[in-house]
């Protein structure tokens, strides 16, 4: 792993930052969350093998429900409005379970 300037990783959390909140307003209407609902996604490095290098883990806090995680394979900036309506689709069967 190379040495990366505190200017670099500052710009490279910036971008993130930005890509998450990108992310979390195309989630939380697909998945129908209140006011009192969180949620988090994170841009992770896998290193599974099958896995792709890069993939987005969604958990949804529902208030009153158990954590559920939801795996996006690909990178913040690719999760888009598709996306969000199949981890929907996921998060609700998992509640169903």
């Amino acid at each position: 792993m190379g040495f990366i300037s505190l200017k670099d990783w500052r710009a490279r959390s910036a971008g993130l930052a930005q890509a998450a909140a990108r992310a979390k307003s195309l989630l939380r209407p697909a998945l129908v969350l209140r006011e009192a609902d969180a949620l988090s996604v994170n841009e992770i490095a896998c290193a599974d093998p099958g896995c792709p290098d890069v993939e987005t883990v969604v958990l949804v806090m529902r208030a009153g429900e158990p954590t559920r995680a939801l795996r996006f394979r690909g990178p913040l900036d690719d999760l888009d409005e598709a996306a969000a309506r199949v981890l929907a689709a996921e998060e609700v069967r998992l509640r169903e379970a």
